[in-house]
């Protein structure tokens, strides 16, 4: 996952809000943060969160999903991938910690299967893999006893 630069962010936000001919104040109300928490984002002192990523992108009109690539939260997507990372990443109800442990997990599961080594690659149909030997327990045969 690349590294977030609040600056790069923040002067992005600007851009968009300047574009949008909205007032710093005006767009803090529209996200329901407060005015000085969006100037120091702007500013490039503060990192704003997934949530509040959304929460800009929503007032904005823009995608979230922009504004997460430009955070550095998120890889810009090659056609045809899945949007887990983004779903991930603008869940309100979990914490930015038990995101970055889900999308690890996530990467883990695509590398270990083959299709995080090159993003937008199908992932492996699980029924094309060999089918697993079963356990000794399981190999008995069981036949019933005529009555």
């Amino acid at each position: 996952m690349a590294s977030l630069n609040p600056g790069d962010i923040g002067e992005f936000l600007r851009e968009q809000r300047r574009s949008a001919q909205l007032s710093l104040r005006q767009l803090a109300d529209a996200a329901g943060v407060s005015n000085p928490y969006l100037s120091q984002i702007e500013r490039g002192l503060r990192k704003p969160s997934a949530e509040i990523l959304q929460q800009l992108a929503k007032a904005l009109r823009i995608s979230a999903e922009t504004l997460y690539v430009r955070a550095g939260m998120l890889e810009e997507r090659e056609p045809g991938e899945t949007g887990v990372v983004a779903a991930v990443l603008a869940d309100p109800s979990i914490s930015d910690q038990q995101k970055q442990a889900l999308l690890q997990i996530y990467e883990s599961f695509r590398t270990q299967h083959g299709s995080g080594a090159a993003p937008g690659a199908a992932p492996q149909d699980p029924s094309a893999a060999p089918p697993s030997k079963p356990s000794p327990q399981h190999t008995e045969k069981h036949t019933e006893q005529p009555t």
